[in-house]
């Protein structure tokens, strides 16, 4: 029998599959999709689950207000990661996705149709605007819904949370009366940021910073004083001139050295200049040239009468700037408006790092301002000083009665700070005029620099003051060190953060926060549902509180807002007249961060507190600090036991995506060319502790090893379609097989503390590696051989069969929770009756599959192998051999134990070569060796014999049967077994 006589292809157990090469998964991942909603799989992982320690990720809601972005994609891929791999640890991992449904993201969105047609929102019933959001937000939970179910994230998209939802409204207004009856909810008036575009007061969670160019002016404050300092004046700089009507004080730093400074340059008609000859000015002495410098006083133009101490400084008074100004076509006799004295007072914020060494204090302009002015409140008024605190700037940015001269009453009309869109108004330019006129005014310029900006308009904000509702961060509750402060720092070193850096990140925040400001000036959210009387008392009554809650719970917090609900609230026991109700609606945050109330805690299939709360890094100033707020003011403790963040997708170059640049990533992009799989290992194989990058080089990078790990996975298919289940004893195994089930126990301890650790990075990079490194480029390969050829008794081949079956298991389970769609298809291939891999378990390692002394013996043999196989390549590239059965090189090894070692197994079968020698004899000059693998060298040498017909082997024993002479003697043993079995071969 010759080889032209018989095709031996039919006689080989070669892989056989339908599993595709090509995944095709943007059409066949929404199949999958399909197939577990008709099946309900999150319901059968619900029922099969029960009784299991419960593992809870608590969701941070999305806004319901627009399509996902890259970011959402992130998140929640992340998110699904987690639950699904803590559910096939035995645990039930119940995910429960949830939408922020309130506040000024969506009633911003209607707004702008409303401008779009022409409408007034001021002229449309309160519940009618609440209404359209409520319907546009339960568009965007539906949309969203879809495109995250298309990530592969698995949860209970049938019953998720909604901020918006009635038995939310009412829980929420319930926290927030949890707050009022225990005394932490006061009524106060305080600088907060204020949006003139959006007319509301902002927490720091919803501002950015951006480059912005301000008016910047020197001011001479002239002080009340006698000897040297009579007619001296304190000069102050500031980035913001219309806050000069509010001013009230001047702060200095004992700290810094301060002179008297007198102007000596003679005047110029023809450079002329507000810092006049003989004007003295006290200024930080490091600043003063600065100062002069921007006077356009002339260098050596001024002098420096003498140093000025801190006692010197201390309860001096000086005059407003703009005292005894009266705008142009005033009426005569209108008074002396700025002519209160101001005082000096001392601050540490104050610096002599720029400006004069003294700040400008309005106390309804900035934390630190009106900080410092309460602080000295008593000192003040104990000298006959009024401390009140004006209101200069309203709502929509122009200056009130509080501003004389520049309000409604003056001839101009009011001035404006900032416009409705955001643009500088007229009221800087005014007050320099004024100060002009006054002749107090020592320079001008403007300054670009980084301003706090609306993140939602894009726009400045300013500081005012305005009444709002706040939460003391400072009272003691339940005894002293025991405050709202002191309570959340504690429940943040009882919190695990991941990373740790998180840790000093929020306890920074939490350190530093003023009190919590709660109340928003809109009109779609839940309403701060409160009493109060003209003093800012609220009204305490559980009977009106249940009516609320229960008003709320039935009908949704719009019964707030219904005609007479005043009356229906307050019922027969309260005087209507002496209580308003308060129209300002909750801040988001406090919606958000009351979601532990009404999910966690409101779900049986769920528990307080959850395991894990895991978003973007910009939610430690967001969710994660608002929840833990919430959940200590009523709690004691934080509704979360670990803190995992995120950090933002940015381009291949690191630079942030933006419309503007064309560098904008969509997952519905990438799902459409490449699918959610290649999505997803992106994400786990990305450090998302820091900053993530995508573009289309990084895509495909993640394509190739996708299509490598799909290979592996694919041929592990195709060759146990041969599978009988057979199973052999540990004892009986060949040492390769022994190694692999060693790998795979040490491969069950790393991923199983990392998914602990929450290193998905590390997770997908040992799987990647272990299925193109470790199986196809070594164990596969030299298995081939035996798996494809050998006969069916042959113990080396069933050994193999057992361990790919192992490797399968366990490879497919472990990545499932990574790539969902992939080991899905991959699990349905292998067992065609499963319902779902995505309900099974990690597969257990037994305890004798770990086997140091062989790993160890393996990594003496591998080193050889890589030696001989880089002999071999070269050989390749050479033209010399075409394949490395061609060869029967000759190693050379100078360490005694490690050629012995090697003698000792069959070499051959592992460096895939029809022989092999092994030779402690030095090696030529010639011989190929490895920089990195001294002592070891190989000399190729042509195969001897004749090739196997079936194998392709070069052996001498080819035509040594005499029933097949042209196969090795172990291949016409398998024809002979198969020949019984009924194949034909020959």
């Amino acid at each position: 029998m010759t080889q032209d006589a018989f095709d031996y292809s039919s006689t080989l157990y070669l892989p056989r599959t339908d599993f595709p090469m090509r995944a095709g998964l943007p059409e066949a991942e929404p199949r999958w999709i399909e197939r577990w909603e008709g099946m309900d799989l999150y319901g059968t992982l619900r029922q099969e689950s029960a009784g299991r320690p419960k593992y809870v990720l608590h969701d941070g809601p999305p806004y319901a207000n627009g399509n996902l972005h890259i970011g959402h994609a992130l998140n929640k891929i992340l998110k699904d990661v987690v639950t699904r791999s803590f559910q096939m640890r035995g645990y039930d991992a119940n995910y429960v996705p949830g939408w922020d449904c309130h506040g000024l993201p969506i009633e911003w969105k209607i707004e702008e149709q409303y401008r779009a047609k022409g409408r007034n929102k001021d002229e449309v019933p309160i519940n009618e605007f609440r209404q359209e959001c409520r319907d546009f937000a339960t568009h965007w939970v539906g949309v969203q819904s879809a495109e995250f179910r298309r990530l592969g994230v698995e949860g209970d998209f049938a019953n998720p949370y909604l901020t918006m939802a009635f038995g939310a409204e009412s829980v929420i207004a319930g926290e927030l009366l949890k707050f009022a009856m225990s005394g932490q909810l006061y009524r106060g008036s305080k600088p907060v940021m204020w949006s003139v575009v959006e007319r509301t007061a902002l927490a720091e969670a919803e501002v950015e910073y951006h480059d912005h160019e301000s008016d910047t002016i020197w001011a001479r404050f002239p002080l009340r004083a006698d000897g040297d300092l009579a007619g001296a004046a304190v000069v102050i700089w500031t980035t913001t001139p219309w806050t000069i009507p509010g001013n009230r004080a001047i702060t200095y730093n004992p700290s810094v050295s301060y002179g008297l400074y007198e102007v000596t340059a003679e005047d110029d008609a023809a450079a002329p200049r507000w810092a006049a000859k003989g004007h003295r000015y006290v200024l930080a002495d490091a600043l003063a040239a600065e100062v002069m410098a921007k006077g356009r006083v002339p260098e050596g133009g001024y002098t420096r009468l003498r140093g000025l101490a801190a006692e010197e400084l201390a309860g001096l008074l000086a005059d407003h700037p703009l005292r005894g100004w009266h705008p142009e076509g005033a009426a005569t006799g209108a008074g002396e408006p700025y002519s209160f004295p101001v005082p000096l007072l001392t601050g540490a914020h104050v610096t002599d790092d720029a400006g004069t060494g003294f700040v400008h204090t309005a106390p309804g302009h900035g934390t630190e301002d009106f900080e410092g002015f309460m602080d000295a409140r008593r000192a003040l008024e104990a000298r006959g000083i009024d401390t009140t605190i004006p209101f200069t700037v309203d709502d929509e940015g122009f200056y009130t009665r509080d501003a004389p001269g520049f309000g409604p009453d003056a001839p101009a009309g009011a001035a404006r700070v900032l416009d409705d869109k955001g643009r500088k108004g007229d009221a800087n330019q005014r007050v320099i005029d004024a100060l002009v006129a006054q002749g107090t005014l020592v320079a001008r310029g403007r300054l670009k620099h980084s301003y706090p900006h609306s993140w939602r308009s894009k726009k400045p904000v300013i500081y005012r003051n305005t009444p709002q509702w706040f939460v003391h961060m400072d009272k003691d509750l339940g005894g002293a060190g025991d405050t709202l402060r002191d309570r959340a720092l504690r429940a943040i070193d009882d919190t695990r953060f991941v990373p740790a850096t998180g840790q000093n990140r929020l306890r920074g925040m939490i350190a530093d926060r003023p009190d919590w400001v709660l109340s928003r000036q809109r009109a779609w959210g839940v309403p701060i549902c409160v009493f109060v009387d003209e003093a800012g008392t609220i009204l305490k009554d559980e009977e009106v509180n249940a009516r609320i809650l229960d008003a709320f719970r039935q009908e949704g917090a719009d019964a707030w807002f219904a005609e007479g609900a005043k009356e229906r609230f307050l019922g027969n026991g309260h005087d209507a007249t002496r209580w308003t109700m308060v129209r300002d609606i909750l801040d988001v945050w406090f919606d958000s961060g009351c979601t532990h109330a009404f999910c966690l805690e409101q779900r049986p299939d769920l528990k307080w507190p959850a395991d894990l709360y895991l978003e973007g890094s910009d939610q430690h100033r967001g969710w994660f600090h608002s929840s833990l707020l919430e959940s200590c003011g009523t709690r004691g403790r934080a509704p979360y036991d670990a803190v995992l963040t995120h950090g933002f997708v940015m381009d291949e170059d690191g630079r942030k995506m933006s419309k503007s640049l064309g560098n904008i990533v969509t997952p519905q992009e990438v799902i459409r060319q490449s699918g959610a799989d290649i999505l997803r290992l992106w994400v786990v194989s990305s450090d998302y502790s820091e900053d993530l990058r995508l573009g289309k080089t990084i895509l495909q990078t993640n394509v190739d090893a996708y299509r490598k790990l799909r290979n592996t996975v694919r041929w592990m298919l195709g060759t146990l379609a041969h599978d009988t289940g057979q199973t052999l004893p540990l004892s009986e195994m060949p040492e390769l097989e022994r190694l692999m089930l060693h790998r795979l126990s040490e491969l069950d301890t790393l991923i199983n503390r990392a998914y602990d650790a929450f290193d998905f990075k590390r997770i997908s990079r040992a799987l990647l590696d272990f299925a193109v490194v470790e199986l196809s480029a070594f164990y596969f390969d030299i298995r081939k051989d035996a798996l494809y050829c050998d006969a069916p008794s042959s113990l080396r081949r069933r050994a193999s069969l057992q361990v790919v079956r192992e490797i399968f298991d366990r490879l497919v389970t472990w990545t499932a929770p990574l790539l969902p769609f992939t080991m899905e298809e991959a699990w349905l291939e292998r067992y065609p009756e499963a319902r779902s891999v995505h309900l099974e378990s990690f597969r257990p390692v037994p305890a004798d599959w770990r086997d140091e002394a062989l790993a160890e013996r393996w990594r003496g043999l591998r080193r050889v192998r890589r030696v001989v196989t880089g002999a071999l390549e070269a050989e390749r590239r050479d033209k010399r051999i075409g394949s490395s059965l061609e060869a029967a090189p000759i190693v050379h090894i100078e360490d005694a134990a490690l050629a012995e070692m090697v003698g000792s197994v069959d070499f051959a079968e592992i460096a895939i070569t029809s022989g092999l020698s092994v030779t402690r004899d030095p090696a030529p000059a010639d011989a190929f060796r490895l920089a990195d693998t001294p002592g070891i060298a190989v000399v190729n040498r042509m195969a001897e014999g004749r090739k196997c017909a079936r194998s392709w082997k070069i052996s001498p024993e080819v035509g040594s049967d005499p029933e097949f002479p042209d196969v090795t003697p172990r291949d016409a043993q398998a024809l002979r077994e198969l020949r019984e079995a009924g194949v034909t071969v020959g």
